[in-house]
């Protein structure tokens, strides 16, 4: 099978490497519905954000049985990694999402590495919480657009887990609300995760359950801001309505971890060691000097005195 993405790449990244939400689709979608109909890219371009649409399962695997439903297969990769055959051999949504997808991005792409964030639609909504609830120190933010919240107490997730895990009930495994309730404790990595959801979606009481991720996050003490709007419902009119205060909260969060992340400066030793030569000593050099004011630069050679108490003195190794 092939695998195809979409990339945004904000003004920024003419500059220099940019922080990346993945936006994980739903079911049915591929990498196009997103990035044609999301309304992003204006949120990102003012952020300086990269966003990254993946697939939503391989494409001409050639799996029995891929393409006889919506909701199986073909368009339906659930974002776990199949462990039953004969699924196991293709669908691998969950390696490709945190593994290989971003190593090609921070390889092939102005992308900066390691400084990244999830978010997503329905089934990838829960693909977002999942995959963030079990990586948590990989991503800086999680949100989601009406997320498959409780997915192994629902149809979708009992079709989706029994046949790519063999049991409808290794879904658990995969499942937000049951990951947050078997960890006992609220994620420091996310104070607050982001969720809207349109309460004419007609979907909402069957499929999607957000009271079921709201009741483990409240025993845990994990804040999660669902968001419930009248008249939304499961389509990309309800999501864009919203991308841009998403777009907003994950360039927040990447910004605070770009911020927080710590800069390993190495300098050369023989670098070191001429500094140590004139340590303490008046050191001499060239300078760009106006002896009066409104007086023309000229370049001249000067002696520097030593820095006394409360000064340093730098040397510019060069600049642009």
């Amino acid at each position: 099978g092939t695998m195809t993405f979409s990339v945004y790449l904000p003004p920024a990244a003419a500059l220099g490497p940019c922080p990346v939400i993945y936006y994980l689709s739903g079911l049915t979608c591929t990498d196009d519905n997103a990035a044609q109909k999301g309304g992003a890219f204006k949120a990102c371009a003012e952020a300086g954000v990269m966003m990254v649409f993946p697939d939503t399962s391989p494409r001409g695997a050639c799996v029995a049985g891929e393409d006889e439903s919506y909701d199986l297969g073909t368009g339906a990769g659930f974002y776990v990694d199949a462990t039953a055959a004969p699924w196991s051999d293709h669908y691998n949504m969950y390696t490709y999402i945190t593994k290989e997808l971003p190593a090609l991005v921070e390889a092939s792409l102005p992308a900066a590495p390691g400084l990244k964030s999830i978010t997503g639609h329905s089934m990838g909504g829960h693909g977002a919480l999942t995959i963030a609830f079990k990586n948590p120190d990989a991503y800086a933010a999680v949100s989601a657009f009406a997320p498959i919240c409780n997915p192994s107490a629902v149809p979708w997730g009992h079709k989706a887990f029994a046949a790519y895990l063999g049991d409808a009930a290794a879904g658990k495994a995969h499942d937000a609300t049951e990951l947050l309730a078997a960890r006992g404790a609220a994620f420091a990595q996310f104070p607050d995760i982001l969720i809207d959801q349109g309460m004419d979606d007609q979907f909402l009481a069957e499929q999607l359950k957000p009271e079921a991720l709201e009741a483990a996050a409240k025993k845990v003490g994990q804040k999660v801001t669902v968001r419930r709007h009248a008249g939304g419902d499961h389509s990309y009119f309800f999501i864009s309505s919203y991308m841009e205060d998403h777009v907003k909260f994950h360039a927040k969060a990447l910004a605070a971890a770009a911020a927080a992340a710590t800069v390993d400066v190495t300098v050369d030793p023989a670098t070191l060691a001429e500094f140590a030569k004139t340590a303490g000593k008046p050191i001499q050099c060239k300078a760009a000097v106006a002896w009066a004011a409104n007086k023309p630069l000229s370049n001249e050679t000067i002696i520097v005195a030593p820095p006394q108490a409360g000064e340093i003195r730098v040397k510019v190794m060069s600049n642009a």
